[in-house]
Order: C-alpha cells, then sequence, then structure tokens
C-alpha cells in the first residue's frame, strides 16, 4: 500500500497556481491498492478531496485532511461491434491525450472535446462538454471505488444523472466514490458536430468543407489555443462560469434589449447564453481586480496574475456576478468547485 505523505504543497497540482498544502496526501495508482488502504483503514475519519488534474478546483487555503491524487492509468479498446467501438481509460489519464489516442486509432466522436483540461476519471463528474458535444453522449459506463467500503462498482448514464455540466457526483454522491476508469461508446455512424461559429470559421479558414474527426480535433485545439492560456504560464481554470440557461420568456426580453446576444436553442425549449459575452458586455474582459483578472483574449476565463490567494478568486467572481446580474438579470454559476 502506498505511503501517506504528510503536509504536502499542493500549489502545482491546481492549475490556477494557487498556494495550498495538504495535512495528507497518498497517490491511488489503482483499485487494488486503493481497496487494500480502506480495507487497512487508511481512509477512516478523515475529510477526504478527490484530486484528478486539479484543473476545476479553487483552494481557499489549505486543506485539513488527506487529498487522495487519481494516478490509474491505462487505456484499451474492451470490445467492438457493428455499431460502435467501446473504449475505456484509467481515471488518472490526461483527457486530451485520450482523445487524441482514440482518433489515431480511427475511433472518432470525442474530437469536440480535445484540448479540455484534466483527467478521464474527472470527465463524467462535471459532463465536461464543448462545441455541441457533451461528454455523456459518448458515455457507456464507469467503475467506481466506494471509499467507506471498498465495494467496486459499475455505474451506467442513469445511475450518474447526468445534466449540464452536472452529475450525482457533484450532488448526493460528492465524495462517496474514487472513479477508477471510464468506459466510452464511439459510434461508427460517426456524423460531425461543427455547429458552432468559432468551429465554422476555423474549418472554413483552413478550407475544410467536409472535415474528419482528427480535423475537427486540430480545429478545437486552435481555437481553444487561442482563447485560453496555458496554465504552465498564466494560472487559471479554464471556463470559470457555466453558459447560463433561460425559458423563452427571458430570451425574447434580452434579446429585445440586446439584438447582438448570441444564444443556443436548447431541444426544451430554453435557450443557453454565452456567458462570455454577457462578462464583456458588463466590462471585465481584460479586468483586473487585485492579482486575478478576466483574460483579455476570453472574458470567461479568469487568471492568476501572480500571487493570487483564494479569497482574490472569490472576491472578483462575485463582482463579475455582481455587475452580470445588474445588467442582464441572469445568474451566473460558477464551474470551478472552491474548497
Amino acid at each position: 500500500m502506498p505511503s501517506i505523505q504528510r503536509d504536502f504543497s499542493l500549489e502545482r497540482l491546481n492549475s490556477f497556481g494557487l498556494p495550498a498544502r495538504a495535512d495528507e496526501y497518498l497517490v491511488v495508482d489503482s483499485v487494488p491498492a486503493l481497496q487494500a488502504a480502506i480495507a487497512a483503514g487508511a481512509l477512516d475519519g478523515r475529510t477526504r478531496l478527490l484530486l484528478g488534474g486539479g484543473s476545476n478546483l479553487i483552494f481557499g487555503g489549505d486543506f485539513h485532511g488527506l487529498v487522495l491524487k487519481v494516478a490509474i492509468e491505462g487505456r484499451r479498446l474492451v470490445h467492438e461491434d457493428a455499431d460502435a467501438w467501446y473504449v475505456e481509460a484509467g481515471g488518472g489519464e490526461n483527457w486530451h491525450d485520450f482523445v487524441r489516442w482514440t482518433l489515431r486509432q480511427g475511433w472518432p466522436g470525442l474530437e469536440n472535446l480535445s484540448l479540455i483540461p484534466g483527467t478521464v476519471g474527472a470527465s463524467p463528474i462535471q459532463n465536461i462538454g464543448a462545441y455541441g458535444l457533451e461528454m455523456c453522449e459518448r458515455f457507456d459506463s464507469l467503475e467506481a471505488v466506494d471509499l467507506a467500503t471498498g465495494e467496486l462498482r459499475r455505474m451506467s448514464a442513469a445511475h450518474c444523472r447526468f445534466g449540464y455540466r452536472d452529475s450525482v457526483f457533484k450532488g448526493e454522491a460528492a465524495g462517496r466514490y474514487l472513479i477508477g476508469s471510464v468506459r466510452f461508446r464511439l459510434p461508427r455512424a460517426w456524423q460531425a458536430i461543427t455547429g458552432y461559429a468559432d468551429l465554422v470559421r476555423e474549418l472554413a479558414a483552413r478550407g475544410i468543407a467536409q472535415p474528419d474527426a482528427l480535423q475537427i480535433s486540430d480545429a478545437v485545439i486552435a481555437i481553444r489555443g487561442r482563447k485560453l492560456p496555458d496554465p504552465a504560464v498564466l494560472g487559471n481554470a479554464g471556463s470559470f462560469f457555466k453558459n447560463p440557461l433561460v425559458d423563452g420568456a427571458t430570451f425574447a426580453r434580452l434579446s429585445l434589449a440586446h439584438p447582438g446576444l448570441p444564444h443556443y436553442p436548447q431541444p426544451d425549449g430554453r435557450h443557453k447564453l454565452a456567458a462570455g459575452w454577457l462578462i464583456e458586455q458588463a466590462g471585465w474582459k481584460g479586468r483586473d481586480l487585485g492579482p486575478v483578472g478576466a483574460y483579455e483574449k476570453q472574458a470567461l476565463v479568469l487568471v492568476n496574475r501572480g500571487g493570487a490567494r483564494g479569497e482574490d478568486v472569490r472576491r472578483i467572481a462575485e463582482a463579475i456576478r455582481t455587475d452580470v446580474r445588474g445588467l442582464f438579470g441572469v445568474e451566473l454559476e460558477v464551474e470551478p468547485v472552491f474548497v
């Protein structure tokens, strides 16, 4: 069983680069090792935090408990049939590397989710999504360890209760399970998803009328690379706010007052609004509040200008939410989790 480390620095393990230390830190590199630790009582009575790539966490200070670093690797084709390929990856695998690996194998389906930071195991928790695709649309099942009993449980999409950037793992099952592996269903009857305006423009600029999956991935990487700073250079947690969903009446009111409002109609009659556009209209693009600012190339991203702490991130996030609420009457919801 791996040994628990004491007073462990987390500054390099969160993409915002915030200073924090964990009282205890344990690397989990296999399901059996985790089950052995649970059986030995190593997790008993401890406040726990699961840590993947650290791209969706905002540390408000030191963590007084046990951090479980998910480092379970491995990726494989489980099986294939006439309809799909079923591909599985360990919870600690880098998400983007996994996406590119599937494409190199000739298994399309995840290309729109290229360059999203984090790990495979974190993808169902957040139900990550981008450019017209959500992870749950390619999800088959996952295996998770119950941290109280050590039981290994296979969970379907119904068990996970996916929503917009949401799942059971952010609600009633928060902190209960460690996701050891995730299995995806990649359909053979693949169709390109290229409806987002940025993606349309990027493919047109490349002279590609009928893109394959790898070309879509390349285009998404280029777009995200222009908009999002490298966390190794400028600390950030990616998109900081969810795109808000509003009902038809609210959208009608807003579109009348703001004719240029970007929106994406939803099957249930609601409209998804572009949070970055709302923040920019509220005057925050490129503007700092102390050591944290709204990125000059994408207002949806908050960045660490240097020396930021958790309270600095919370302060600017609340200031932005207040201004957007005052201008549009729309509530912005934070994506990262404050710890």
